[in-house]
């Protein structure tokens, strides 16, 4: 019975080293891999170039008196949409009143006195028409006939100078109407109305600011280009017709407010300056949204988003740039698969993926992408392919 034991277990010992001998041989071979690579090549991109800008309604009307009175109502608040036209403040009319009366009775009386003239006119010519007709009878000397045509030219001056009275007096009285009007101060444009700086029963002039009218259907934000990303020529005396020609190639352009947030609408550039600061090497440009919501406001700063072409430059992606303190290194292949580190100077393109080589690199060369920032200096990187054994 011993001894059946024994030859058992020998012979499970036999066969788990058999099987550490079968696993042994079956070792799979380790393969080096090569590096994922590109050739560098020159090529036309288009990047986004976001820029400072600030909105501006369309029609930024401030609002001020044309009279000076005490402010009696505002009729308005802060923030609210108004139509043309709408009324907005009240100025005390108590004096413009006054005087619109006053310049009333006085246009009243230059009109009796030119009925007077043009009575004593008529008179006169009726008289001189007899004294003539007697005349050429030989019945009055002609002391008497001279005597009524003076007469008559008096009162024909006379009613020169009345009719004169009236007009001036009618012009009084169109400007005192016209004050009054100035009284109640109406929206000259529809929009929003910003910051009201008075208060009822202040006393006001045409100097005092009282608010803001904001035509807010349409917005314009106001931004600089860099002159170095625009087509050559437009900041060196380019005729208006041209730069119109320019400015109606342009692409739309994106709103992005403070928070990150995209406006909704698109807009287009309106206007481009045809001179360049010299203190900031750019220029002065104007797009225009549309704000059908009135999501915008006048006065809000964001970004304007525009894309530009780039063209015959080399782009590559920002996985293949490795970060070194202050340098940027590419790892370039060389003939014997090697890779060596070459320091690039890059440009962002602001897509969130590549960049602008600008310099340290030349058309063909062919460098590491992924896993860059673990190569060393002559590291092989490129191993060739082993093919695969038939099972």
């Amino acid at each position: 019975m011993k001894k059946k034991v024994v030859l058992i277990w020998a012979a499970a010992m036999a066969t788990i080293a058999a099987g550490f001998s079968s696993c042994s041989n079956e070792t799979p071979e380790i393969v080096q891999t090569s590096f994922e690579t590109i050739t560098v090549k020159k090529s036309d991109i288009e990047l986004p170039y976001k820029l400072s800008a600030r909105m501006r309604g369309q029609n930024d009307v401030t609002i001020t008196p044309q009279v000076n009175g005490q402010l009696m109502k505002i009729c308005v608040t802060e923030g609210q949409q108004v139509s043309r036209g709408q009324t907005l403040f009240i100025i005390d009319s108590r004096t413009a009143q006054s005087a619109l009366q006053s310049a009333q009775a006085n246009l009243q009386a230059a009109q009796a006195n030119l009925q007077a003239a043009q009575a004593q006119a008529n008179s006169a010519k009726l008289e001189y028409e007899s004294n003539k007709n007697l005349y050429d009878k030989q019945i009055v000397s002609n002391y008497t006939l001279e005597n009524s045509l003076n007469t008559y030219r008096q009162a024909q001056a006379s009613v020169t100078q009345a009719k004169a009275a009236v007009t001036q007096a009618q012009a009084a009285v169109n400007s005192a109407r016209v004050n009054l009007g100035f009284c109640t101060i109406s929206a000259p444009v529809s929009g929003m109305i910003g910051e009201i700086l008075v208060r009822t029963g202040d006393q006001v002039s045409p100097a005092t600011q009282l608010t803001i009218v904001s035509g807010n259907r349409q917005m314009e934000a106001w931004f600089s280009v860099p002159e170095s990303i625009l087509e050559a020529g437009v900041a060196e005396g380019m005729e208006q017709s041209s730069i119109n020609a320019y400015i109606e190639k342009l692409p739309d352009v994106t709103f992005v407010m403070k928070n990150g947030t995209e406006y909704a609408h698109k807009g287009r550039v309106s206007s481009l300056t045809g001179v360049v600061d010299a203190a900031t090497g750019s220029l002065s440009c104007k797009a225009t949204f549309p704000n059908p919501e009135g999501q915008l406001y006048s006065g809000i700063q964001g970004s304007i988003v525009m894309m530009f072409a780039e063209k015959n430059v080399m782009v590559i992606p920002q996985k293949a740039v490795v970060r070194l303190q202050d340098k940027s290194l590419v790892y370039k292949v060389k003939s014997d698969s090697t890779a060596t580190a070459v320091d690039v100077t890059v440009e962002d393109t602001g897509n969130g993926k590549d960049f602008i080589v600008t310099s340290g690199l030349n058309s063909g060369d062919r460098i590491v992408t992924v896993g860059a920032n673990n190569v060393t200096e002559g590291q092989k990187v490129l191993f060739p392919e082993v093919a695969k054994k038939d099972k």
